[in-house]
């Protein structure tokens, strides 16, 4: 992860920042600064391997222009005034997931990595560390994605699966309740012919919408209106039978409410999750998060083993729409700090705050 200095710095202490990593050789900060040395006339990259200059000699640049005009000449070790290594390797993986996504089926590991001009091994570490989920992850999600958008339109189920890549109806069938979350033929109807029980309550947070399909709860979403709640509900099953609690809905209403009241004590239902596989990743590790504890996005991303795709991760936790139950309030910045939420940053702030109180008297930051 490329690291950025937050808040200008004083020149001295910016640069008492900058000289660290460079004794520490930290590559992190690829593309932050440059290096110059007077005494040898040469600018390099933070994490250059070329024999560490004494401090006196040594000045920065933002840029490897500015070093430039100042009369110095690029490194030939670590050969600053070409792309970075990270750079080239993002090029490749670029060009492998568009390979991927035009494909009409999924290459094998070994096109891919040929293409990339890399060995197989080191295509598929690279690949994982950028994306976040193997070559072969991607394409499923890529044709799961795929899959999703066709059936809508296609003039059958079948059409849909082939026209997505799969090249057999058994092997889509096997996974459709994961991948859709209901079968084919009601998904491609946006739902049409599926019971989707709710209920809209008011607790301590405002209004919760809270709704379950056969298979589990499979939304709580906090607002200000109740009827904007409702259509959001509407907007994920388009064509659903929509059905308003009743008495025999009351107890799971109950359940809910209880838990969103106390989420320490745990939700003991059933939830009816939907989502790729990359976003179950994340939110499986969401729900280890312990109440009265946070963890940042960085965090998340190096517990599911893809440490670079934290943009992935904040996306997983913005597109959750089970909240408290996949607790993805617990998530915050690598500062600490609060950002977006789905049912506000307030709704978050009061809940973190609720749990710190119910909890461990000091919050602990682990998954």
């Amino acid at each position: 992860m490329i690291r950025t200095l937050e808040k200008p710095l004083p020149l001295s202490s910016r640069d008492d920042a900058r000289w660290k990593a460079v004794v520490s050789r930290d590559a992190s900060f690829e593309g932050q600064f440059y290096i110059a040395v007077k005494t040898t006339g040469v600018y390099c990259r933070p994490g250059c391997p070329a024999r560490l200059p004494k401090r006196a000699n040594v000045r920065f640049f933002d840029t490897r222009d500015e070093a430039e005009r100042a009369g110095f000449r690029p490194c030939k070790r670590c050969k600053p005034d070409q792309p970075s290594l990270g750079e080239l390797h993002a090029g490749k993986i670029a060009q492998a997931c568009r390979l991927i996504e035009t494909a009409d089926e999924a290459p094998k590991l070994e096109a891919l990595a040929e293409a990339a001009g890399l060995s197989p091994y080191h295509f598929h570490r690279i690949f994982k560390q950028a994306v976040g989920v193997t070559p072969k992850a991607y394409a499923v999600a890529h044709r799961n994605k795929r899959v999703r958008a066709g059936l809508p339109v296609s003039d059958t189920v079948t059409a849909a699966i082939y026209d997505a890549g799969f090249n057999s109806n058994g092997r889509f069938y096997a996974n459709a309740s994961e991948v859709l979350g209901m079968a084919p033929t009601d998904f491609r109807e946006g739902g049409a012919g599926q019971d989707i029980r709710f209920a809209i309550r008011e607790c301590w947070l405002g209004w919760v919408l809270i709704a379950a399909s056969e298979k589990g709860v499979c939304a709580i979403l906090f607002g200000d209106d109740p009827e904007e709640l409702r259509r959001d509900l509407q907007d994920q099953f388009p064509r659903a039978r929509l059905i308003g609690g009743d008495k025999s809905f009351a107890e799971l209403t109950a359940k809910v409410l209880a838990f969103v009241e106390a989420p320490a004590d745990g939700l003991d239902l059933p939830l009816d999750i939907r989502g790729t596989a990359f976003q179950h990743r994340v939110w499986d590790a969401l729900r280890r998060i312990p109440a009265g504890s946070t963890a940042s996005y960085a965090e998340i991303a190096e517990k599911i083993g893809a440490p670079k795709a934290v943009r992935a991760v904040a996306r997983a936790c913005a597109t959750n729409r089970i909240a408290v139950a996949i607790p993805c309030h617990r998530v915050v910045r690598s500062d600490g700090g609060l950002s977006g939420y789905r049912g506000g940053v307030k709704r978050k702030r009061a809940l973190l705050a609720k749990e710190a109180d119910s909890g461990p008297a000091r919050r602990k930051r682990l998954i």
